[in-house]
């Protein structure tokens, strides 16, 4: 059976699985006697296993089934959860991991057997029970009835629906019997967030029909295959195997949460096919009213839990989207966006298209695009947690490598971002943890000599500010050695010993992000303070955004990043310089003044302006932009203030157009542009502005 075109859904499923995998394995450490947490990495594992099987994928199969046979015996008290255990673990989920990159390369898992996780796993198996529990224990998921532990839930489900078996389906079965082959009743469910019930189904009755025949299901196979069935279906199946291995072979489809499964006694087939020779037409009218009765009673009986799980969140309400369709799907917009400012410049410029109906339209039209670029930017932004959720493992690894006691605490996971920046913001982040780890942090015996705890703090903190997204990577270390950037930058050359003097520790700690540029006496093979810290933020700049840091001796850093919350479609102020038109975006203002050229003052030959209470440098645009300076100089300037983190500049400008929502289009790598141009729009009357980036201007 040709399973490719189930591959997606399988990587998709497999990347979920493994990140709860992550989160439960991290629980599991500190709270080795949490059964919910057990259980779910059970369940995980099964899924998994079940998974792989299906798309064969033996290794992995492998692996995760000997993970399912540990947290079985976990679950039933046999073994118990040990620090060794969780290392072997986060072992098994790093093969995983790499099995799962292999396939999303190659579509294969490779060739790496694992065998010595594998060997370890089943040294914890054999350590686990003796052959006499073992022999007496029922296997997973095939408990009793009257186990204490089992829930009424589950005792429910192993009530199976009665099969109304035709005549030649009970003949069939009677031959069976004589033929000594084994006739199995299965009641198969699948997960609740199942996406494809159909599907799931057809792959459970392609596993039983290697196995023998089926002779009946319910609901019928035309109803399954339109999906016409809850979250579960029976099977009565004709084999020559064991109950054993037919529970394997259904439990081997992914998305199959659970197996009820009894063996049908065949005589008493052969008993009631004798007397219903006798029954009278009304015996069996009475028979069916019985039945029916019965059905409705248990359709009741399976509603009331259901009902009584309303409170829980809805689940699956989301489908998964190929990111170049939306790619498409924006520049369409974006498209839309260009025509609209068309029509509007038009109606400006022309009276004869200035009446009141046509102004109206206009104005819905407006109102119509500015819909629909939000609606599509709420379908391309994701919650940050996608990237940060992998983020407690690494700190856990990091904290036995580098034997230091540490924590993450996060916050704001669900702050959202564009996909596009979502995508890149992942190794920056993972860049300054690791610095706080490795660099930031002290040792124990440091931080106990200091009076600090004896266990260091990193944080990580998401919120939305205006229309920027921040993200605070912060530790309660040692702080950045100014003096020791200082002296380096001086080694360098980077600047003169006279001038590092009169410059603020700001100033001195922004060196950190040179290329190459580090004050580690020691490169580890983690990180060095200053090592990647340029990357960074080129990175970061490359996304719109600007990262500053902050650091106090002895009482840590904070290394604060800035991004926008879109890269394609923003509201920006229009501004006239010489004959030339520019963008600036909004987020970036913080007001727009007239400064009366008597208010200009010089602070180290600069210009600068004092507005309410703060002395604000004011950058003249002409001479960086290579424009034509005014003949003659006005009475008063109009200065845009932009801001970037806590640093202010005055940008000075001719006119001002106005707000304007514009379309970011980038300029491409052929084109040298300085870092001050961000992009370029198209204005309605088919002009070509350059958008302004206030990050590189401040």
């Amino acid at each position: 059976m040709d399973v490719s075109q189930y591959l997606e859904i399988f990587i998709d499923e497999t990347k979920e699985h493994l990140q709860s995998l992550s989160d439960n394995l991290m629980v599991l450490e500190k709270e080795p006697e949490n059964k919910d947490t057990i259980n779910e990495i059970f369940r995980a594992a099964h899924s998994m296993k079940g998974m792989a099987g299906t798309m064969g994928y033996k290794r992995m199969q492998k692996l995760t089934h000997v993970m399912e046979d540990v947290f079985s015996e976990v679950r039933s008290d046999n073994i118990k959860v040990t620090a060794d255990l969780v290392d072997v673990l986060f072992r098994c989920l790093d093969a995983l991991e790499a099995y799962l990159d292999n396939i999303m390369n190659s579509a294969d898992e490779g060739t790496e057997d694992n065998e010595e996780i594998v060997n370890l796993l089943k040294k914890t198996l054999d350590g686990g029970a003796s052959p006499e529990e073992e022999t007496a224990k029922p296997a997973a998921g095939q408990e009793s009835a009257e186990d204490k532990n089992e829930s009424e839930d589950d005792q429910e489900k192993r009530k199976y629906k009665n099969f109304k078996f035709a005549e030649f389906e009970r003949h069939a079965i009677i031959e069976a019997g004589e033929e000594n082959k084994n006739v199995f009743a299965a009641t198969v469910y699948v997960q609740e967030n199942c996406l494809l019930k159909a599907a799931r189904a057809f792959l459970v009755f392609k596993e039983l029909e290697n196995l023998g025949e089926i002779v009946k299901s319910t609901p019928s196979v035309q109803d399954i295959e339109d999906e016409k069935f809850d979250l579960d279906f029976s099977i009565c199946v004709i084999t020559e195997q064991n109950e054993e291995k037919v529970r394997e072979a259904i439990l081997s489809v992914s998305e199959v949460d659970a197996v009820y499964m009894e063996k049908l006694d065949t005589s008493i087939f052969e008993a009631s096919a004798s007397k219903e020779e006798e029954t009278t037409k009304s015996d069996t009218k009475e028979e069916s009213n019985a039945t029916a009765s019965q059905a409705a009673k248990a359709a009741e009986q399976k509603k009331a839990p259901a009902k009584a799980a309303g409170s829980k969140p809805v689940i699956n309400r989301s489908v998964r989207v190929d990111l170049e369709k939306l790619d498409e799907l924006m520049n369409q917009v974006s498209e839309l966006i260009i025509a609209k400012n068309g029509l509007v410049s038009a109606s400006e410029h022309d009276a004869s298209l200035s009446s009141q109906n046509f102004t109206e339209q206009i104005e819905y039209l407006e109102r119509i695009t500015t819909n629909l670029h939000e609606s599509v930017m709420k379908v391309r932004m994701m919650p940050i947690e996608s990237v940060v959720n992998r983020f407690p493992r690494m700190i856990r690894d990091l904290s036995k490598k580098l034997g230091k006691q540490m924590d993450l605490f996060m916050s704001g996971e669900d702050t959202e971002l564009d996909r596009t920046v979502i995508d890149e913001i992942g190794d920056p982040l993972m860049h300054l943890l690791r610095n706080s780890a490795d660099h930031g942090l002290e040792s124990t015996e440091q931080r106990i000599a200091l009076g600090k705890p004896e266990k260091g703090s990193i944080w990580l903190n998401a919120y939305q500010d205006g229309n920027n997204v921040v993200i605070e990577v912060q530790d309660d270390g040692s702080g950045i050695n100014v003096d020791k950037v200082r002296d380096k930058a001086i080694e360098r050359g980077i600047v003169a010993p006279e001038q590092a003097q009169t410059m603020e520790d700001k100033e001195i700690v922004d060196f950190l992000f040179m290329p190459s540029f580090s004050t580690a006496d020691k490169i580890t093979d983690v990180s060095g303070r200053g090592v990647g810290l340029d990357v960074v933020k080129s990175k970061i700049e490359g996304l719109g955004g600007d990262i500053e840091v902050r650091t106090k001796k002895n009482e840590g850093s904070t290394f604060t990043i800035r991004l926008p919350l879109t890269l394609a479609i923003i509201q920006a102020l229009m501004i006239e310089l010489g004959e030339e038109k520019y963008a600036i975006p909004l987020g970036s203002i913080q007001t727009i003044e007239d400064v009366p050229i008597e208010d200009i003052k010089y602070v180290q030959n600069k210009e600068v302006i004092h507005l309410r209470g703060s002395v604000i440098p004011l950058v003249r645009l002409y001479g960086l932009l290579d424009c034509p300076p005014r003949e003659e100089e006005p009475e008063s300037l109009t200065v845009v203030i932009v801001t970037k983190g806590d640093k202010l500049a005055g940008l000075v400008v001719d006119n001002l157009i106005g707000q304007q929502e514009i379309v970011i289009k980038p300029l491409g790598k052929y084109i040298h542009v300085e870092k001050m141009i961000s992009g370029a729009t198209i204005l309605g009357d088919g002009e070509i502005a350059l958008i302004l980036d206030a990050n590189a201007l401040v």
